[in-house]
């Protein structure tokens, strides 16, 4: 298997049937955790861009001269989106000295906020998502990661009554 295969469908758990973006996104679960537990978020917050930088790049030698500029085995877009939307519970675990196990919903809402923008794709998911080549095939899950932790944050919020409901 090539580099840019290996990275790509992030070791092989894009080959994984069926909905494999969806085990993309299962796999970068307990690699977040090793990150965090390595260092906490400064570290996932590196990880994360450089995955997406070399998600761009795997992205880019997988699909060269094909049809197809996202084809679903590339789950590496998903890796980094679901990064992305962990951020959410890393940098308050970090900041205040709190185990990131302990916030166990967050982990749950970060996963099932980013599935759900990733597959419904509204607004600009879907606008990155029509975007053609690798920066398409990125954005998207890129933004669906972002809009997951505004969501985790602010479930967070209205669970431990910060929102004032």
């Amino acid at each position: 298997m090539r580099l840019a295969e290996l990275t790509g469908t992030f070791f092989g758990a894009g080959y994984l049937k069926p909905a494999p973006g969806t085990w993309g996104s299962l796999a970068a679960l307990p690699v977040a955790y090793v990150l965090h537990q390595l260092g906490g978020f400064p570290v996932l917050a590196v990880a994360t861009v450089a995955v997406t930088v070399l998600g761009y790049w795997a992205t880019a030698e997988m699909t060269r001269g094909k049809a197809d500029h996202d084809p679903s085995e590339i789950v590496i877009d998903e890796v980094a989106g679901q990064w992305l939307a962990l951020w959410a519970i890393s940098y308050p675990a970090w900041s205040h000295g709190i185990a990131i196990s302990a916030l166990w919903p967050g982990w749950i809402s970060a996963f099932v906020l980013f599935r759900l923008f990733d597959i419904l794709k509204p607004g600009p998911v879907g606008w990155a998502d029509r975007k053609a080549g690798p920066m398409g095939v990125m954005l998207d899950d890129v933004i669906a990661g972002v809009l997951a932790a505004l969501g985790t944050m602010a479930l967070a919020g209205f669970s431990h009554g910060v929102l004032g409901l």
